[in-house]
């Protein structure tokens, strides 16, 4: 059960780089070197040619970028990892960027790309024995990212209508990294809606505050941040059984369970325990503590275990009290790793007070386990969860976007490659319904 990832844009790019250095690193970890779970990830992530005398795992990745210095770097870099490597001819490249501009990306770079891009993923699709589905990284930000994977995944859709397609989209820091990032996400998240299954959301501000207070790193950078997206990644996409059988589960079953109504595919992800590795060997964790944690750090809508606040309680199902007191949910993935995990009770997450009161008990909450050891933690749990936490970024988000283009701020920008005011509105108007719909769970 293969996915083929789809790197694109600088961001993109390094989070892939990422998440198969992770992946090698842990199968490497692993005292039994051809353990059937070792199999199945190196099947699932990675290509083994048996005739080659270079026995390195090839990653299934196409690569993506319009300026060839970012493609060069994942090269070498493959290279230098020693345990896996990117095949040749697996990208695409250009000698100029896309300016930060979603319609430049979109219009002018992305029809250019789209053959060529298309011809390199048949090509991977070929290798594999059963495709699961793609996995398409990208920045909401750029405009490679944004412009260039929008129309990339539309172009996937349409040739492979009857495949499961992700997109995971890193959301830009608050802050502000580009002036045009407010008009980029929301045409790229609007137009993503109509094209791909599901969009796992991975937030800079969060990133960086798991790297600099759970990790203890002073000078935060992309790479840090990227590490952590390819640590939360390989924990959610490794292979692992329906809890209590043998009974590997995909990817797509994983997502389609998520991802079930068309009006809600967004996905967050969190995961404990996340510590440096000097603290590493003086921590120790049995399972009900880090469920409990877990739990409060999804009804909260906080990403770490440290500093969660625990004043805020669900109540019973059959209570009157505001949901606004808490995140609600659709549907939740929880996903457990390592010693004892048969041992784990996930009854907590079962709760009917999480979840919106049209959605049925029984497809609420599912819960997948491994007993491997991720990396080097003992016991290891990530939550994947259709909740509300994307509430408050996209509102932030979609009014910004409106204050600018209620005065025609770099509007121009972009109808210099073809976009219209219309097209600003309507994507303005189907993200709104979005967050009106998540907002009102």
């Amino acid at each position: 059960m293969s996915i083929v990832t789809v790197q694109i844009g600088q961001c993109g790019n390094q989070v892939g780089l990422e998440l198969f250095n992770t992946v090698m690193e842990d199968v490497s970890s692993d005292s039994t070197k051809h353990s059937t779970f070792n199999d199945q990830t190196l099947t699932r992530f990675f290509d083994v040619p048996e005739s080659s005398k270079e026995k390195r795992p090839v990653a299934r990745a196409v690569l993506v970028d319009m300026e060839t210095k970012v493609i060069q770097n994942m090269y070498e870099a493959s290279e230098k990892s020693g345990r896996w490597k990117y095949g040749n001819h697996q990208y695409f490249c250009q000698k100029r960027g896309s300016g930060n501009n979603w319609a430049n990306g979109f219009s002018v770079h992305g029809p250019k790309a789209e053959e060529s891009v298309l011809n390199i993923v048949r090509r991977e699709v070929e290798k594999c024995d059963r495709l699961t589905g793609f996995l398409n990284l990208m920045s909401l930000a750029g405009g490679t990212g944004s412009g260039v994977g929008t129309r990339l995944t539309q172009s996937l859709r349409d040739n492979y209508p009857q495949n499961f397609i992700l997109n995971q989209v890193v959301w830009p820091h608050s802050s502000g990294e580009v002036c045009l990032q407010n008009y980029n996400t929301v045409l790229s998240l609007s137009h993503l809606y109509k094209s791909c299954d599901a969009i796992l959301l991975l937030t800079n501000d969060n990133l960086n505050k798991i790297c600099s207070q759970l990790l203890g790193i002073k000078n935060v950078g992309f790479k840090d941040m990227n590490k952590v997206i390819g640590h939360q990644l390989a924990s959610a996409f490794q292979p692992a059984y329906v809890h209590g059988q043998t009974l590997w589960s995909s990817v797509e079953e994983t997502f389609e369970h998520l991802v079930a109504h068309p009006e809600y595919k967004l996905v967050t992800s969190r995961c404990v325990p996340q510590t440096s590795e000097r603290s590493m060997e003086f921590s120790t964790y049995n399972w009900p503590s880090l469920l409990k944690y877990l739990r409060q750090m999804l009804i909260v809508d906080s990403y770490m275990d440290e500093g969660v606040n625990w004043h805020v309680k669900v109540p019973p199902a059959s209570s009157n009290q505001s949901a606004s007191n808490y995140i609600k949910s659709i549907s939740n993935q929880l996903i457990l790793r390592g010693k004892d995990v048969t041992l784990a009770d996930c009854q907590h997450f079962k709760d009917t007070a999480l979840y919106a009161n049209w959605i049925h008990p029984d497809s609420a909450m599912s819960v997948l386990s491994h007993h491997h050891q991720f990396l080097k933690y003992e016991k290891s749990a990530t939550l994947l969860s259709n909740c509300q936490s994307p509430v408050k970024p996209l509102g932030k988000c979609l009014d910004k976007g409106w204050q600018m283009f209620a005065m025609r701020a770099y509007v121009h920008w972009y109808t210099r490659y073809g976009m219209m005011e219309e097209d600003f509105i309507d994507s303005f108007a189907s993200l709104k319904q979005v967050h009106h719909s998540y907002a009102n769970i």
